[in-house]
């Protein structure tokens, strides 16, 4: 019975409108309420704020601080720029700039959201002169975007590692290591999408045309080469020289965790002390009276992560203390104990979940349920991570609640059922590098068994 009702509501409320945050939270007390009455109620506060107290999910704020910092110091746009010196003179050169320039952003900021928007001002623009229709060029570069809770720094392999610790340890820079290879086998994938999207005659414009205006992001330098032109070595090195103190953020990342030298969250203080300096001191764009803006911002999109977590925290307690997730385990393995067969339930489970909730609440509601099946079957807990990780990603470009095709569809200036029609190339893409480390566990364990995490 509290099984229904606790899934019921926080569907029903789902349907509503109701934010996801709060549909976790108030399905969490109605079924408190339904077993012991208000007198059970009393574990909320504590399991709530017991959460958002962990030390490892400190990491969150200071990795959104980082790319929020990044975003108004201009790195952003100099990660494009030498993107585009780079590639850009290529066939389909600028959709190859969006997935790089997606790539290096992702290795900053953690988030799928934050990296749409990051580019996505740059470049989706750019894409729609070069004769990309408003629903490819939306839908690319959401779909670059979803790179951004697999490449590490991941904010998605931190909240699982936290959740999964209660039955399976592992560590978050085991995680950010098994994320690279499918990383970049995701990139690779949107990459031939890309080659096989129409385009309409492409108008020349100026290199200097990929930058807008505000927000630390003036116009280019004249002189810059032509749209669609090879550019100089001359001109690749300057876009290289300044783009690499961005280029670096990723290498004082990952090299102090690899290294053994920081913790994840001592990693994510290091980033966004250094994203300020540059910012500040290097780059220039970033003047003290816009820092104040830029800690608001980052504290908004934090205290949405860490409300969030703290109200699936309430739902996942729930789901244990009532051994909801060991009947769900028992009803699933009454099914099939074949693996291949529960591998390809968990997909579907995770494709449908990452539909309709973000990927920080379907981890706190899907981890507890079927990892422990996919444990029993033999699966090993960094494919879980990885696997979860990437079908999640999925559904940030997936209807009716793809966070990043509103990012985009809204930079675009089109509506998300336009972008939507956009989506499909970039979701099968998705969903062979999906199927791909689900069934062949090497593609996330060689990488990090090789540097012997």
């Amino acid at each position: 019975m509290i099984e229904l009702i606790l899934f019921g509501t926080f569907f029903v409320l789902l349907l509503l409108g109701v934010p996801v945050a709060f549909a976790l939270g108030l399905a969490a007390v109605f079924a408190l309420l339904s077993t012991g009455g208000f007198a059970d109620l009393s574990v909320v506060p504590s399991v709530f704020t017991a959460s958002i107290a962990s030390e490892t999910l400190l990491a969150i704020p200071f990795f959104i601080l980082a790319g929020v910092i990044m975003e108004y110091a201009g790195i952003s746009r100099r990660l494009v720029d030498f993107a585009n010196a780079c590639v850009g003179h290529r066939k389909h050169g600028l959709a190859i700039v969006v997935i790089v320039a997606a790539f290096f952003f992702s290795a900053i900021s953690g988030s799928g959201p934050a990296t749409v928007a990051a580019i996505g001002t740059i470049l989706i623009p750019a894409l729609i002169r070069q004769g990309y229709t408003k629903r490819h060029s939306a839908s690319m570069v959401a779909s670059a975007g979803s790179m951004g809770i697999i490449i590490p720094p991941s904010i998605a392999f931190i909240v699982f590692a936290v959740v999964v610790s209660d039955f399976a340890g592992v560590s978050i820079a085991r995680l950010f290591v098994a994320g690279v290879v499918p990383g970049i086998l995701l990139a690779i994938a949107l990459l031939i999408a890309c080659f096989f999207l129409p385009r309409a005659a492409p108008v020349r414009q100026r290199v200097g045309a990929l930058v807008g205006g505000g927000g630390g992001q003036e116009s280019a330098e004249d002189g810059a080469e032509q749209l669609g032109t090879r550019a100089s070595w001359g001109a690749v090195g300057t876009a290289f020289t300044k783009a690499l103190p961005g280029l670096l953020v990723p290498v004082l990342i990952l090299g102090g965790i690899y290294g053994g030298i920081v913790t994840p969250t001592e990693s994510a203080v290091v980033a966004a002390g250094y994203a300020l300096l540059v910012g500040l001191f290097v780059y220039r764009e970033l003047r003290p009276s816009s820092l104040f803006r830029v800690f608001v911002t980052a504290a908004g999109q934090s205290a949405v992560i860490m409300l969030i977590v703290g109200a699936a925290s309430v739902f996942a307690y729930v789901v244990t203390a009532n051994r909801i997730a060991d009947k769900l385990a028992d009803w699933l393995l009454g099914i099939t104990t074949n693996r291949l067969l529960i591998l390809l339930l968990a997909v579907v489970l995770l494709l449908i979940i990452g539909a309709f909730i973000d990927a920080v609440s379907a981890l706190y509601l899907f981890v507890p349920i079927v990892a422990p099946v996919l444990l029993e079957v033999g699966v090993d807990v960094t494919t879980i991570g990885v696997m979860m990780t990437v079908g999640l990603a999925l559904g940030l470009i997936t209807p009716p609640v793809g966070v990043n095709l509103f990012v985009a569809a809204g930079i675009a200036k089109t509506s998300l059922t336009d972008a939507v029609k956009g989506i499909a190339p970039f979701f099968t893409a998705g969903l062979v590098v999906l199927l791909l480390v689900t069934y062949v566990p090497g593609i996330s364990n060689w990488l990090p068994d090789l540097f012997g995490f």
